[in-house]
């Protein structure tokens, strides 16, 4: 006999993972279901896994910087222990040049000092007193190698930086993933892996469960999209694109790999960085590498798939050129014939904003939409859609009268219509990889 379930959620990443640990803690019998062999083997697994409090919005800072607490008391927060450990948080804080494309991050600063969040601003000198291996030279703006004017310096340099202490990355985001899972089966979960979602059953009343590849299914009232860069296949076959303003699609991304200069131990010295004027964010990366990836200027092509599940896995061009604009920014960088990095896909909105929502389909939730910068801020969103779960199966309208959600750390309240599939595009967004 089939086992029915309270929820499904198809995928496994660090979304789907805190979704199902946040259910799970509820009571609800929760299923994962996902295509591939194990918890956070899809775009989790490469991500950069940047901990960070800045974002464009006063909405996105202040859950970025609520979650910033559960990764500060990891183990606090999953209640269990792991065979394997817990994933490390390095907390070196986050480095941010001051442009003019971020307006010198002044509204960041007054987001920041509305919320009472800590930051330290640094001219020149302190730049060169923290990290003498930067370069202060303006390049406004960024460019690619084939350009003819690449590497060209401006008349004014750059004026200063921010630093936030309040962040870092984390060692090995596949074993943050797999803390969470094994948290969320402590508390009943359940996880299916190597098994495909063909299609989302519905009936009379809304959703009703998935049909997995091969025939069969399983039957649950709610069903969560958390899929990551798949999350457009799943909302088509569940019928509710026509009912979003906000919809997604996938973004192909390259992260580019590099030596840190000769004789630097770039992993005790090194923070998250991030900096506008070249088009470009790096952190340390282990193996004593420095890992790049673009903050999408105009100057990079955006590669939109159509298919998640056939794209071009290879570096291209395109790291090579991160790895050029990131040597302007640190002069004795050694970038070798044969590129190293990775590939993969961001989930990305028309706002590079997230939804977290419920649909037009009763019973048919989405955690989609997270554009390369929500795997830091996963711990609140598995409590946020738990909370819109509970409340809309019990027969809230959350479309017209918007739950709001406390952050208990930071004592404020979120309005989650901040991340309807109903809302309008989000004008204060980086529409970027920033937020």
């Amino acid at each position: 006999m089939e086992k029915n379930f309270d929820a499904i959620i198809i995928g496994s990443g660090i979304i789907g993972c805190s979704i199902a640990f946040e259910l799970s803690k509820l009571g609800w019998n929760t299923l994962n279901v996902d295509k591939l062999s194990a918890a956070g083997h899809g775009s989790t697994s490469n991500t950069c896994a940047i901990i960070r409090v800045h974002y464009s919005t006063l909405e996105g800072t202040a859950v970025a910087y609520e979650s910033y607490k559960y990764w500060d008391n990891w183990a606090d927060y999953l209640g269990v222990q792991y065979p394997l450990g817990l994933a490390g948080f390095i907390k070196r804080g986050v480095f941010i040049f001051e442009t003019p494309v971020n307006e010198h991050l002044k509204k960041t600063k007054q987001i920041l000092d509305e919320l009472g969040i800590t930051y330290e601003r640094w001219d020149p000198a302190q730049i060169h007193e923290k990290f003498p291996l930067l370069d202060h030279t303006s390049y406004f703006p960024p460019r690619r190698p084939d350009d003819p004017a690449f590497g060209e310096k401006n008349d004014t340099p750059l004026t200063g930086a921010v630093y936030y202490p309040e962040g870092g990355y984390i060692s090995d985001p596949v074993l943050s993933v797999h803390n969470v899972q094994v948290a969320a089966e402590a508390h009943g979960a359940e996880f299916q892996f190597n098994t495909r979602v063909n299609d989302i059953l519905k009936g009379a009343s809304g959703a009703e469960g998935v049909l997995l590849e091969g025939g069969r299914t399983v039957r649950a009232p709610v069903v969560v999209n958390a899929a990551g860069p798949h999350s457009f296949v799943i909302n088509d076959m569940a019928g509710v694109v026509q009912g979003m303003k906000i919809k997604t699609r996938a973004l192909r991304h390259e992260v580019v790999h590099v030596p840190a200069p000769e004789g630097v131990d770039y992993a005790s010295i090194g923070c998250p960085s991030s900096d506008s004027d070249v088009g470009a964010y790096w952190r340390p990366e282990v193996g004593n590498h420095i890992l790049s990836g673009s903050e999408d200027p105009e100057c990079d092509p955006r590669e939109w798939i159509e298919d998640p599940d056939d794209f071009n896995r290879s570096l291209t061009e395109q790291a090579r050129a991160q790895a050029y604009r990131l040597s302007l920014r640190i002069p004795d960088l050694r970038i070798p014939n044969q590129i190293q990095g990775v590939v993969d896909l961001y989930d990305v909105t028309d706002d590079w904003m997230p939804i977290y929502d419920k649909s037009d389909l009763p019973g048919f939730y989405m955690a989609v939409g997270t554009s390369g910068n929500q795997y830091k801020n996963a711990p609140v969103v598995g409590k946020m859609m738990a909370k819109i779960i509970k409340k809309c199966q019990a027969g809230h309208d959350h479309d017209v009268d918007p739950l709001v959600f406390h952050l208990a750390h930071l004592d404020w309240d979120v309005n989650l219509r901040f991340y309807s599939r109903l809302r309008e595009i989000n004008t204060e967004s980086s529409f970027s990889v920033l937020g």
